[in-house]
């Protein structure tokens, strides 16, 4: 099998479709992206530690709902995958509060 090359434009524009979250977002709105995330829906890859970090921020943003389900999800994981989700969601808060100085 030869491996197919992949033009980065056909990556951007991939990485462009995905749901992601963003600063405006309430927490029922990242509970319901992480939901995306957690099941592989509505245009989002079906990724753990991408559902558990976007949980995170619902939770931040006071969705009870994302607290559930982050804990669910969180047994479904392991530690390294936690621990990444963890920093994932620190890296965006970090990026979030540094646009919100500027």
């Amino acid at each position: 099998m030869i491996a197919q090359e992949i033009a980065p434009d056909a990556i951007t524009a991939e990485a462009e479709a995905l749901p992601l979250p963003t600063p405006d977002m309430d927490g029922d709105a990242l509970f319901r992206l992480g939901m995306m995330y957690s099941t592989g829906q509505g245009g989002a890859p079906m990724d753990r530690v991408s559902a558990h970090m976007i949980f995170n921020l619902a939770a931040l943003k006071g969705s009870q709902e994302a607290r559930v389900y982050r804990r669910e999800i969180s047994q479904e994981m392991d530690g390294e995958e936690i621990a990444e989700a963890q920093r994932a969601a620190r890296r965006w808060i970090d990026r979030g509060t540094a646009q919100l100085a500027a």
